[in-house]
């Protein structure tokens, strides 16, 4: 009978116990995997989705509130802008591009955004079916929206006010599907896509008394936020002041942003690296404990085989063996343990349409779990192993 046969029989000649050190190993291997996951795919989607936007202008309150709800669509917006304000900024000399962003409605939980193509453009969406919009109330929808509502070019609905399922529906202004996105894995993949007009027709005509309202409602238009991209990275010193001190808006920097609620959340995953730590650390002890008894108890055994002539390191490959066995089952089970906790965590968030999280990947990253597997199952049998070797069969045989 070869070594690595002969190991996988001694691993489960006492199943209890290789039960237990190969849950103690997979459950701490499974937290760092998921932990692994969850921060790739995190990085990866605000990597995207903020990619090619220097500043966010919008209503004075919490900058990452307008980070948030403006580039990512997962927080409520501070308010809303004066329209003439936003126009005014595309005339300064250090902007480049400006994208206003408009919400205020949603249909079955998905955000309706009103803006310009060059939203589109900016994340280089392309068209599945149909086409862009060129009239208001004409709508695009993202990859994601399409397939869970079941929409189809030509199809019409009207939306809700709010951005959260539940609110009163507008319904004398209904939009119509021009064109669906092709899956892009961006943050246009959730929306609702329309021309920054339809925004302010459905609440103009839901809200207006008469025609002299209409009009100055016409007058004193906003848009909720803009996506503004510099000329020149210099710009970054000194815009963001300017906005902040010379006029009624604020400038919020995606990235100086996204790096502080990353800090935020990386004391919880720390604990939850500690923990996964604590749990490897225990699982090499409890390996190690086991080879080391097994060891004690196999001592006729291991005679038995010097006898036969397998050689000493023959005899300390078997214990290695044995805890490479562990290590890859762990390694196995972890990795797929970790892979349906993100995919769990994944179809939780896009309960409410949230970050795109989930889904099978493979970072290179991920490599260390498998390494680290067969690591912690070869540091503890190593003093198991030289105790095999060094077995004595003269005085094996003299004590039985």
């Amino acid at each position: 009978m070869n070594t690595i046969s002969l190991a996988w029989r001694y691993l489960w000649s006492r199943p209890l116990g290789a039960a237990l050190n190969l849950l103690l190993l997979s459950l701490g291997l499974a937290s760092i995997t998921f932990l692994l996951l969850v921060s790739h795919q995190l990085a990866t989607a605000f990597e995207r989705d903020l990619a090619g936007i220097d500043v966010v202008v919008g209503a004075k309150g919490s900058p990452m509130q307008l980070i948030l709800s403006g580039v990512l669509h997962l927080d409520v917006p501070p308010g809303n802008v004066p329209l003439q304000a936003v126009r005014a900024l595309e005339k300064h000399p250090m902007v480049a591009s400006v994208i206003p962003i408009s919400l205020g409605d949603n249909f079955r939980g998905f955000r309706i955004v009103g803006t310009s193509h060059g939203y589109v453009s900016h994340y280089q969406a392309t068209l599945a079916q149909g086409r862009l919009w060129d009239a208001p109330m004409q709508v695009v929808l993202g990859a994601t929206v399409a397939r869970k509502l079941g929409l189809a070019l030509g199809n019409t609905f009207v939306g809700s006010h709010g951005l959260g399922a539940g609110g009163h529906t507008h319904g004398d202004n209904a939009y119509t599907v021009t064109g669906i996105l092709a899956p892009g894995a961006s943050v246009l993949d959730r929306l609702i896509l329309t021309d920054t007009a339809s925004v302010w027709k459905v609440h103009e005509d839901y809200t207006a008394v008469d025609d002299e309202d209409r009009q100055v409602m016409q007058d004193e238009r906003e848009v909720t936020m803009a996506l503004i991209r510099y000329k020149s990275p210099l710009a970054a010193m000194s815009f963001p002041r300017f906005v902040n001190t010379s006029t009624e808006m604020q400038a919020a920097a995606p990235a100086l942003e996204i790096s502080r609620l990353l800090s935020m959340l990386g004391l919880g995953t720390d604990v939850l690296r500690a923990f996964a730590g604590v749990l490897l650390l225990t699982a090499g002890l409890s390996v190690f404990i086991a080879l080391w008894t097994a060891v004690r108890e196999r001592r006729a055994d291991l005679a038995l085989l010097r006898m036969l002539g397998a050689p000493p390191a023959r005899v300390a490959a078997l214990l290695l063996t044995e805890a490479l066995w562990l290590g890859a089952l762990a390694a196995l089970l972890g990795v797929a343990g970790g892979q349906a906790f993100a995919a769990l965590l994944g179809w939780m968030l896009q309960l409410d349409n949230s970050l795109l999280i989930g889904g099978l990947v493979w970072p290179a990253e991920l490599w260390a779990v498998p390494a680290m597997a067969l690591g912690v199952s070869l540091l503890a049998a190593i003093l198991p192993a030289l105790g095999a070797y060094r077995v004595s069969v003269f005085e094996l045989l003299q004590s039985r």
